[in-house]
C-alpha cells in the first residue's frame, strides 16, 4: 500500500518512460520545494502556445496535466493535449478525453468482485497457456474494508468489540481471499477492518498531495474509486470520482479513464454561516440548489470569498455528496486550507513543502475570485442564507427546513407514492401500538444484549444469537411514569438514531457539536427512550480519540451513542436488526417510522427493510431526534423533551456555540495523533486480522465457498478480438419485457444490498447449499459469488415492477416479480430471476424500460453485472445515471434514451409485447436507433431512440462484450 510520509515514487514508472520522443517535450521544468529539485510538465509553459489554459477551471487544467503528462502518441495524443487546452465553457461535447489516474482505491463491497475478477483473469490466462503474471495493477491500489461491519450490538461499551467479532466471524472467507490477493498482487494493499470509512482513510492517509516517477518527474494526485463517495477527496484539491468496479479495474490495468470532455458549473459562495448552521445544512442547500441545476455528469468547481472561509473538513463535506447533487465532482482547488489540513493529519513537511511548491509553480494554487475564471454556467449561494435542515424521507435532495419537519412529514403521510408520500389515510396518522406493558422500571431495566460475560468468552453461538429484544433495550428507560408503564410506537417515530458516515464523520465541527449536544441534555437530566436504537460509527479511529480527550464521548454514551464500529454500517443498510417486538408492530399496524441518520442515503428499504421513512441529519440534530423520539415534534417551535424535575428542554437550550465548538477543535487536529494511528494499519492490524490467513500463489484455486466464486466472465473466452465489421448485426430481436419501471430506480433497488430474505431465489439457494439462515450474512458480503448476486438482482423489497396489476385499491405490489410469458404467451407472475432463467433457457433475450435517473446510487457494479447475467440486452429509460449508464456499457448491454416527451407509457406498454432494438450497425456514439414494439394483436408500431454508448471506446468495449474482455485481450497480446 502506498502510505508514505514523504512523496514516493509511483509504482507505474514504465508507464511514465516515453515510448516515442514527446510532443511537448520543451513543457518539461524544474521547480524548487525545501532544499531539493523536482521536474514537472509545464501548464505555464504551455499556456505561451495556448493563451486560453490561463482562463480555464482549476479541475480542468489538472485533467490538462495528466494529458501532457501522458502524452505518449498512442493511447494519448497531441491532438488530445490541444483538445483540452483549447476547452470552451459553452461547445459542444462530443470528444473524449483519455484521463490517467495516479492510483485506484476500492471499498470491499466492490473491491472483492473487481478482485474476483481479477483472478479470473489470471485462471484464464493460465487456461491459455499464457503467464498469469501479466495481469498486475499497473497503478498502486488501496483497498480498504469498512462496509463488512454491522450494528448487531448497540449500546454498551464492548459493542465495538462484539460487533468486530461478528464481523471476522462472518466474512473470513473474504478476508482470507483478500490477504491472498496482496500476497499476489504487487500493488494491492488492503486496510483491514476497524480502520475507518474508506472515503475518511482517504482523506485522512491515503492521499499525498502530489507523487513523483523515479525520474523525479512530479505530478498531482488523482484517482478513480469503487465508490461514488470517491468524491470526498476533492475537499483537498484531488481529480476523482467514483466509477464501477469495470471501470477501475480498466484502469488498474493501464487503461486510461476515458470521458466526454465535460461542462464546469463554477459554484460562488459569499457570506459566512450563520450561528447554529453547521456543514451538513450546508450540504443539504448545495444538494437541494445542484439537483435543480441539472449537473449531472458536470464537474462543479467551488470558488469565490466564502469558498476561502471553509475549512477541508467542510469542503469534503460538499465534495462527498457530489452523487447527490449529480455531479462528476465537488471540486475545491488547493490553497492554504487544504496545507493547514495536510499539515493536522500528520502528513511530512517534505511532502507538504513539495505540494505546495508543486501547485504553486503551476498555477494552480488559490480559491478563484469571481471573473478569474471562464466556466460553462455560474451557480451562487450567499452561506448567510443557509438555515438548518434535515433531508428525505426518500431522497437525499429533497431538502426540509429544521422547522417544517413535522408538518411535511404530516402531508407526506396520505400523499401518493408519485409525490413521494406513504398513501395512508391521514386519521391514522396519531394511532400508536402497544410494545410492552408492565411494572418495569429504569431499575430494573435490563441492560442490552443480556450476556455479560468478557468478549473472549462469548461463543460465536451467543454472538450470533444475540438477536435484539426490547427487554435488552441498551438505555436506561425514560423518567416519565406513563412510559415506565409501557412503550408504544407509532408513526413518525424514530427507531434508529445513527452517527454514521464518510459524509459528516469526517467533519470534526459537527462531530465536536454532538458531543456538546449530548453533553447538555444529559446535564439537563435528559434520556433517550430505551426502544431506539442508538449508535455511534466513525469515519476513523480518530474521531474517538478526539471526541475522548475532550470529555465528550461518556455524554453521548450515556444517551446510547457508544462507539458500535468503525464502518459505513447504518448509511449503506448495516443498521442490524430491529427487535423482534418492534418488527411485528410495524407490520401489523402498517406504521411508517423513522430513522434520523447523518448519512448521505436515505432510499427506499436502504436503511432497514421496515423503516419506511429516513431522514439525512447533522450528527448533533441526530442526537436531538433521539431525545425528541420523534419527527412529528417541531424542535423549533415545541421543546425536545423533558429533563430534570420534568421541565421542558428546548433546543436552543442543548444547542452548542460556534465558540464552544472552535475551542475544543484543538484536539481534532493533531498530527502526531494520525500519525500514530495509521502506523498501525501494517505494524498492528490487530489480532483478528492477523489470524486471517490466505493461500499463496499466482492463481487462486477457487475452493468451493458460497462467498467467493470464478465469476463466468471468461469461462468461452476467445484470446483473438471480434472482427471490427460495421455491417455486423448488433440489433436485439423478439426480445420480451422483463420489467416496466419508473422514475429514480436507483441501484439500491437494481443490486443485491442488505439482507437477503430466506425466501427469495438467493436465501433459497443459500439454503440448498448447507447455508443456515443465520450465516445468510448480507449480499454486500456475498459480492463475490455470482450465484448469489445475480439471485439478487431486482430483488429489493421496494421495488415495483408496473408490469404487475395493481391492487384493487390502486396500490402496486413490492418486490423482484415478472410477468412471465412463456412460447403460448400464457401471462405467469414469478421472480426476476426464475423469470430471466425460463427466457434465458429458451434462447429468448429480454429488454427493460424505465423513467427518468434510472441507476442512480450507489452498489452501481453489480447492477450492471446482474443485469447481464439474467441474459437482459437493453435498458430503455429517459435518462440515466452517469456511472450506471457506463457499467451498462462496459457489461455488454445496450443503454438507450428516450427522445422528447416519449415514455413507455407514451407507447401504451403492459409488457405482452414484443420489441426490437436496432441500433445503427456501425454503433456511432449516441446516434439514433430504432424501437420496434409488436403487439399480440398484430400492430406495430416505431420510435426513434438515443444510443447511450456516448464515446469511441466504449464502441469498443461493446463489440468486445464487455470492457473486461477487452482489457484482458490487450494484455495478453502485449
Amino acid at each position: 500500500m502506498l502510505a508514505p510520509s514523504s512523496p514516493a515514487p509511483t509504482k507505474n514508472s514504465s508507464r511514465q518512460e516515453d515510448p516515442m520522443p514527446h510532443a511537448f517535450a520543451h513543457t518539461l521544468k524544474s521547480f524548487k520545494f525545501g532544499r531539493k529539485t523536482g521536474s514537472l510538465y509545464s501548464l505555464p509553459v504551455l499556456a505561451e502556445e495556448f493563451p486560453n489554459i490561463r482562463r480555464l477551471p482549476v479541475s480542468m487544467r489538472i485533467v490538462l496535466e495528466s494529458v501532457l503528462r501522458n502524452c505518449d502518441g498512442l493511447k494519448v495524443t497531441a491532438e488530445h493535449v490541444r483538445q483540452v487546452a483549447n476547452w470552451s465553457p459553452n461547445a459542444s461535447r462530443t470528444e473524449e478525453i483519455p484521463f490517467v489516474v495516479a492510483r485506484v482505491v476500492l471499498q470491499d463491497f466492490t473491491g472483492v468482485p473487481l478482485l474476483a475478477d481479477l483472478a479470473a483473469m489470471r485462471s484464464a490466462a493460465a487456461r491459455l497457456g499464457r503467464d498469469p503474471g501479466r495481469i498486475e495493477p499497473l497503478v498502486p491500489v488501496d483497498l480498504v474494508v469498512d462496509h463488512s461491519v454491522m450494528v448487531d450490538h448497540y449500546g454498551t461499551k464492548d459493542a465495538l468489540d462484539l460487533n468486530m467479532r461478528l464481523e471476522f466471524k462472518r466474512n473470513r472467507e473474504r478476508y482470507e481471499f483478500m490477504k491472498w490477493g496482496m500476497q499476489a498482487f504487487k500493488t494491492f494493499g488492503v486496510v483491514p477492518p476497524g480502520f475507518g470509512i474508506v472515503h475518511q482513510v482517504n482523506l485522512e492517509y491515503l492521499a499525498r498531495g502530489v507523487y513523483s516517477t523515479p525520474q523525479g518527474v512530479y505530478y498531482p494526485d488523482s484517482l478513480v474509486g469503487t465508490d461514488s463517495h470517491t468524491t470526498m477527496i476533492n475537499g483537498v484539491g484531488v481529480v476523482g470520482w467514483g466509477v464501477g468496479g469495470i471501470e477501475a479495474e480498466a484502469a488498474m490495468l493501464g487503461q486510461p479513464v476515458y470521458m466526454l470532455t465535460p461542462d464546469v458549473v463554477g459554484f460562488e459562495l459569499t457570506g459566512r454561516l450563520r450561528e447554529g448552521c453547521t456543514a451538513t445544512d450546508l450540504v443539504l442547500t448545495v444538494t437541494e440548489l445542484l439537483r435543480k441545476h441539472k449537473v449531472v455528469g458536470k464537474f462543479v468547481e467551488f470558488f469565490g470569498e466564502g469558498t476561502r472561509t471553509l475549512a477541508v473538513p467542510d469542503r469534503a463535506t460538499i465534495g462527498n455528496m457530489a452523487p447527490e447533487y449529480g455531479a462528476t465532482m465537488g471540486f475545491f482547488p488547493v490553497d492554504e486550507k487544504t496545507i493547514e489540513y495536510f499539515r493536522g493529519t500528520g502528513r511530512g513537511k517534505e511532502e507538504i513543502d513539495a505540494l505546495e511548491a508543486y501547485f504553486r509553480a503551476q498555477g494552480l494554487f488559490g480559491i478563484p475570485l469571481a471573473g478569474e475564471v471562464d466556466y460553462s454556467q455560474v451557480v451562487k449561494l450567499d452561506l448567510g442564507d443557509v438555515t438548518p435542515s434535515l433531508s428525505g424521507p426518500k431522497r437525499p435532495q429533497d431538502r426540509i427546513e429544521l422547522g417544517s419537519v413535522a408538518r411535511q412529514f404530516t402531508s407526506l403521510f396520505s400523499k401518493p407514492p408519485t409525490e413521494n408520500g406513504f398513501n395512508k389515510q391521514a386519521e391514522t396518522l396519531q394511532s400508536r401500538h402497544l410494545l410492552h406493558a408492565g411494572g418495569e422500571t429504569p431499575d430494573t431495566k435490563v441492560p442490552a444484549n443480556p450476556p455479560l460475560k468478557p468478549a473472549a468468552l462469548v461463543s460465536e453461538t451467543e454472538m450470533e444469537y444475540n438477536k435484539p429484544t426490547l427487554a435488552s433495550a441498551q438505555h436506561e428507560a425514560p423518567s416519565t411514569p406513563s412510559a415506565a408503564q409501557h412503550i408504544t410506537i407509532g408513526n413518525g417515530d424514530v427507531l434508529i438514531a445513527a452517527i454514521t458516515s464518510c459524509t459528516n464523520t469526517s467533519n470534526p465541527g459537527v462531530l465536536l457539536a454532538a458531543g456538546l449536544l449530548a453533553k447538555k441534555a444529559v446535564e439537563a437530566g435528559m434520556k433517550v427512550q430505551p426502544h431506539i436504537k442508538t449508535s455511534l460509527a466513525p469515519g476513523s479511529r480518530i474521531v474517538t480519540e478526539y471526541l475522548e480527550k475532550a470529555g465528550l464521548l461518556p455524554y453521548l454514551e450515556q444517551l446510547g451513542f457508544t462507539v458500535a464500529g468503525y464502518g459505513c454500517t447504518t448509511c449503506i443498510g448495516n443498521s442490524g436488526d430491529l427487535a423482534p417486538e418492534i418488527n411485528e408492530a410495524i407490520a401489523k399496524s402498517d406504521l411508517v417510522c423513522c430513522a434520523v441518520l447523518s448519512g448521505n442515503r436515505n432510499f427506499e428499504a436502504r436503511i432497514h427493510p421496515n423503516i419506511k421513512a429516513n431522514f439525512l441529519a447533522s450528527p448533533p440534530l441526530v442526537v436531538a431526534y433521539a431525545l425528541a423520539g420523534t419527527v412529528l415534534r417541531d424542535l423549533m417551535t415545541e421543546p425536545v423533551g423533558k429533563g430534570h424535575g420534568g421541565k421542558d428542554v428546548w433546543l436552543g437550550d442543548i444547542w452548542p456555540s460556534s465558540d464552544e465548538i472552535h475551542r475544543l477543535m484543538r484536539y481534532a487536529m493533531d498530527g502526531d495523533a494520525y500519525r500514530r494511528n495509521y502506523e498501525k494499519v501494517k505494524a498492528e492490524p490487530g489480532e483478528l486480522w492477523k489470524g486471517i490467513h490466505g493461500v499463496s500463489g499466482e492463481t487462486y484455486a477457487w475452493p468451493a465457498s458460497t462467498y467467493i466464486a470464478e465469476p463466468p466472465l471468461f469461462t468461452t473466452f476467445d484470446p483473438q478480438p471480434p472482427a471490427n465489421d460495421p455491417q455486423q448485426d448488433v440489433s436485439v430481436r423478439n426480445a420480451r419485457i422483463m420489467a416496466l419501471f419508473g422514475d429514480s430506480i436507483t441501484t439500491d433497488h437494481i443490486s443485491p444490498a442488505g439482507s437477503i430474505k430466506e425466501s427469495s431465489p438467493a436465501g433459497q439457494w443459500l439454503l440448498a447449499h448447507g447455508v443456515m439462515k443465520p450465516d445468510f450474512n448480507s449480499y454486500g458480503a456475498r459480492r463475490g459469488n455470482h450465484d448469489v448476486m445475480m439471485r439478487g438482482t431486482f430483488a429489493n423489497v421496494r421495488i415495483k415492477n408496473l408490469m404487475i396489476p395493481a391492487m384493487p385499491d390502486g396500490s402496486r405490489e413490492e418486490g423482484g416479480l415478472t410477468v412471465y410469458r412463456g412460447a403460448e404467451g400464457r401471462p405467469e407472475k414469478m421472480f426476476i430471476f426464475d423469470a430471466a432463467m425460463k427466457y434465458m433457457a429458451e434462447g429468448r433475450p429480454t429488454v427493460i424500460f424505465a423513467g427518468e435517473e434510472y441507476g442512480t446510487g450507489s452498489s452501481r457494479d453489480w447492477a450492471a453485472k446482474g443485469t447481464q447475467l439474467l441474459g437482459i440486452k437493453a435498458v430503455i429509460a429517459r435518462s440515466f445515471e452517469r456511472i450506471h449508464r457506463s457499467n451498462l456499457v462496459g457489461m455488454g448491454v445496450l443503454p438507450l434514451q428516450f427522445k422528447g416527451a416519449d415514455t413507455w407509457q407514451s407507447l401504451r406498454l403492459d409488457g405482452s409485447e414484443l420489441v426490437d432494438v436496432i441500433p445503427d450497425p456501425a454503433l456511432r456514439p449516441q446516434s439514433d436507433a430504432t424501437v420496434v414494439v409488436r403487439r399480440s394483436d398484430g400492430s406495430r408500431q416505431e420510435i426513434s431512440v438515443t444510443l447511450r454508448i456516448d464515446t469511441a471506446i466504449e464502441v469498443q468495449y461493446y463489440r468486445h462484450g464487455g470492457i473486461l474482455p477487452f482489457v484482458l485481450r490487450q494484455l495478453l497480446a502485449a
